[in-house]
């Protein structure tokens, strides 16, 4: 079993960055790919980013965040990584990291509890 600890969030004024963390603990992660999803108020959960995690050298990202937001991983560490700058008050959600095993449904993968993140204009 894979257990997924987001850290980083926070509030941060427009503009700003704040990177986020999540490392994952109860057996070394060697499934396909890792990602980010978002939440904000009123809405549903929305995908992020992602990175391939055998490889790290294959990303993807949603729209909204392209040019602004980096995905990245240290495999020694079980860690994965997003940067965000250029922060927008549109950004404020809660932050989710996803494990997904073998590339087909992240729901069926591993979720962590979240962290909040506050953009304020």
């Amino acid at each position: 079993q894979v257990q997924l600890v987001e850290s980083g969030g926070g509030s941060v004024q427009a503009g700003g960055s704040l990177r986020l963390s999540c490392r994952a603990s109860g057996r070394t992660f060697s499934g396909y790919r890792m990602g980010w999803f978002r939440r904000a108020p009123g809405k549903e959960r929305e995908y992020v980013a992602s990175i391939n995690w055998r490889s790290g050298n294959t990303y993807y990202y949603a729209d909204s965040v392209k040019g602004r937001f980096t995905i990245s991983r240290d495999n020694a560490k079980n860690t994965v990584y997003l940067q965000m700058n250029s922060l927008k008050p549109e950004d404020t959600a809660v932050y989710y990291c996803a494990a997904d095993d073998d590339g087909t449904n992240w729901y069926d993968g591993y979720w962590g509890q979240g962290t909040q993140v506050t953009v304020v204009s």
